[in-house]
This record gives C-alpha cells, structure tokens and sequence, in this order.
C-alpha cells in the first residue's frame, strides 16, 4: 500500500479518543499543518548519524524526563532542572565509559500518554480517563474529561516554548562540559544526598575537567566529540493527528520528516503490525523507538523491524526493552537471538522503569529502585553474554526532590511527602544520579575487560 502521511487513517487506531467536534478536529488540524516546524530535518538526520555510532558502539544513548508533561510544567526552573540531571548524569557517563553521550529527553511533546482503559469510575461515576493535557485535563468533571482538539494547538505552542528555552540555555553556554565546575550544582549541598554520591560526583567533574583541558594541550581533535552538548527531543507519538500535521516534506531532502520531535516512539499498546501507528511511522525518515515488554513473540518484532525499517538504514530502530526485573532473564535473550538471526541492526536500550512498577496496600502506585537497577545491570551483562550490547538507557526521571519511587533513600512513608506525578512514578535527583554511578561502574568494568 502507498504511504502518505494519512494512509494510517485507514487502519485501527489503538488509543484513539473520541472527539465530539469533527469539524473543529479538522480545523484545528489544518492550522497545525500551516505553523512551522517544532524541529528541523538536518537536526533529525544529525541525531540518526549519532544513533548509529551508538549502534556501532562508538556513543551511548541518555534519555531520559517526565513520565508525561504537563502545560503547568512549563516554566523555566523545571525545565531547567531536567537539563541539569541529564547533564549530570551524562557527565558521569562518558566518565564512566569513555563514550560521547547522546542526550535526549523526553520533554517538548510528551503530552499524551496511553491508557490501560478508556475510562474510570469515582464514586459510581464514569467518564473517559485523562489522556494527558494534549487530549484532555486531569480533573474528575465531564467537561474537563472531554477530549478537546484546541489543547492539540496549546500543546504545540508548549512544545515551542520549551524548545525555544532549551536552545537558548545552550547556546548560553549553559552546559560546557569544559567547566562542569560551574554548573548550578546546588543539589549537592542538600542534606539529603548522601556524602559519598556527592565526593563521588564531585570526583567525577574533577577528573572530566583535568582530562579535557590534557587533551586540549596535546591538541586532540576528537576533544569536541566529548564536550559538544546537543540535546534532541522525543515522545511517544500516540496522537495521530498531532503527528501527522507536522509531518511533511523539506526542500533538498527526499521522503517526509515527522517535525514535531527529532525521535519519536511507539509505544508497547500500540505496536500492532496492522495498526495505524506502525503503518504512520514507517512511513517518516525520523529514528523510530519501539517499546518492547516481556510477552512480545520475537518473531512479530523481528517483522516489525522489518515494516520500519525495510531497508536496513543505520541508526533508524531504537527497541526499547522493558521487561521487569522478574522477567529480562527470560525474555531478552529470546529477543536479541531472534534479531541477530533476522540480520536486521538496531540500537538496544533499555528501559528499567515500565516492568518494575508496583501498587502499595494504600492503593499508591510507585516502583522499586533496587527492582529497576536489576533490570539495567542484568541488561547490561546479558547483552554482553549474547555477543551484543546495551547501547543506551530510558528512564522516567525528574530534577526536582519528588518522593514516587521507593528505595534510594526513599521509603514507603515518605511517598506523601512529594507524590507529585500525574502519571508514573519517577526517579528523583538522587536516585537518578545513584542509578548513573551504577551504570558507569558496568561500562567502566566492560571497557577494562575488553582492553588488551
């Protein structure tokens, strides 16, 4: 079947709202097709080059944000503060592994997010379930509930606002990776991150800085792979409206380009061969992430690898694997051996968050620390074992003290104190910064080994 960007309207939509306006659908869908790009197609085919060095082993992927923003959330300290942790963690990454990071996160369009139903009931009363501020507002009111297409055109504006903030930070020079000394570094004077993380840390940026500035001396060409800061943005594309609006061709580039985010997912619900989010994504010249959980048939993945990517193009699958830490004994390797045998080259990365959640006796929804560093480490060591590699991380984190996940300091007592989600639990700073050291520690030991 020919593609265009509104072939997948002739497929099932898994996820779909229900709009009560089609004819205000439709204009607001038009004026998304006419406003400019949110990112540019040289910015894409950039990112795809990095993804696969990452492929190749030559860069690790860092990406990493909200579980699903909000329009609230949009202001210049939040913002702010989820630049510094991917910062930070990046930092402790590249010392650890020796390897440019590809900062990526998930902000500037995570606005959606799917739902196990589509709706819920309070107090004898059922309306449809809140889908994220692009569909619809999370108080428990009909009218709220409502799946309204003008939060479409404020999502857009929000994703601008937050574009815009991100690239003036760092043409400011907000994160120069020559003076990591100089960052906003105040986190590490709180009382509550323990003394070792900090004199860790702080090691850490010591040694960056005296490495860098010896490399310069010796005028090693190469410094500028480390120290450039880029940062890319994704979010899962469940909304097909939104996507399809800004997805259009660019002038001196053949094929079309999904302009509302430089990396783009599909989601675990939604990655049904015969579903309009595959049918839309094949369809894009962006990378494409693929969540992939522990009761997906090798077999369906290896072919929908095969529908994204028909020509084997390098950097263009991102899976995502999350399998739980109960489960990725099991379930990866199946996976990774059903792809190696297909021949068909992605990136692996791993996301240690969606398998690891867990529901409190008070009916609170968080996940376990120690359950989500077991995922990631024996990721790790088993894409070792099967002769391939983990080439990147996916995590729900966030710059701010929230309580939502326990362990790392957090205890299930202390989930109230700053529950503040509205959607999963995340990481916070010091969980996110432990879990960093973690890693770093496993592509330090990897590289010694492989060193003759």
């Amino acid at each position: 079947m020919t593609w265009t960007p509104e072939s997948w309207r002739g497929f099932p939509y898994a996820q779909d709202v229900a709009y009560d306006d089609q004819a205000e659908l439709e204009r607001v869908f038009g004026r998304l097709r006419s406003l400019p790009p949110l990112v540019t197609s040289w910015e894409i085919e950039r990112l795809r080059g990095q993804l696969g060095d990452a492929q190749e082993g030559k860069r690790f992927l860092l990406q990493g944000g909200d579980c699903a923003e909000t329009f609230a959330d949009c202001n210049n300290g939040i913002i702010a503060n989820k630049l510094k942790i991917l910062l930070q963690m990046s930092l402790v990454l590249v010392q650890g592994g020796k390897l440019p990071v590809i900062r990526v996160g998930r902000f500037a369009g995570q606005y959606a997010k799917p739902r196990s139903r589509p709706t819920e009931v309070r107090d004898g009363v059922e309306l449809p379930s809140y889908f994220g501020d692009l569909i619809n507002r999370p108080e428990f009111t009909a009218a709220a509930r409502r799946a309204d297409p003008t939060l479409l055109l404020d999502g857009y504006a929000h994703a601008a606002y937050t574009l815009n903030f991100i690239r003036s930070l760092t043409a400011g020079g907000f994160a120069d990776l020559h003076h990591p000394e100089y960052w906003d570094l105040s986190f590490v004077e709180r009382a509550g991150l323990p003394e070792h993380l900090r004199a860790q840390y702080m090691q850490t940026s010591r040694q960056l800085s005296e490495a860098l500035r010896f490399m310069e001396a010796l005028g090693e060409s190469s410094v500028d792979q480390l120290t450039r800061v880029d940062f890319y943005t994704s979010h899962e594309g469940l909304n097909l409206n939104y996507e399809s609006a800004q997805t259009r061709t660019v002038p001196r580039r053949s094929g079309h380009y999904d302009l509302t985010t430089h990396l783009p997912w599909i989601g675990e619900r939604t990655r049904a061969l015969g579903g309009a989010h595959v049918e839309f994504f094949r369809g894009v010249k962006n990378a494409v992430g693929v969540k992939v959980g522990p009761k997906a048939d090798p077999a369906e993945i290896v072919e929908l690898v095969r529908r994204l990517d028909p020509d084997h193009e390098r950097g263009k699958i991102v899976l995502i694997t999350r399998m739980g830490a109960g489960e990725v004994e099991k379930a990866l390797p199946l996976l990774v051996e059903a792809l190696v045998r297909s021949e068909r080259h992605v990136l692996w990365t791993c996301d240690p968050m969606h398998g690891n959640a867990l529901t409190l006796p008070n009916g609170v929804k968080t996940r376990d620390f120690d359950a989500i560093l077991r995922e990631l480490e024996a990721s790790f060591e088993l894409h070792a074992r099967l002769g391939t590699r983990l080439g990147g991380v996916h995590f729900e984190l966030t710059g701010d003290d929230v309580t939502e996940c326990i362990g790392g300091g957090i205890e299930a007592t202390d989930l109230d104190r700053r529950y503040e989600t509205m959607c999963d639990p995340r990481l916070n700073y010091r969980q996110a910064l432990e879990m960093a050291f973690r890693l770093a520690d496993k592509m330090k030991a990897a590289g010694s080994l492989s060193t003759p």
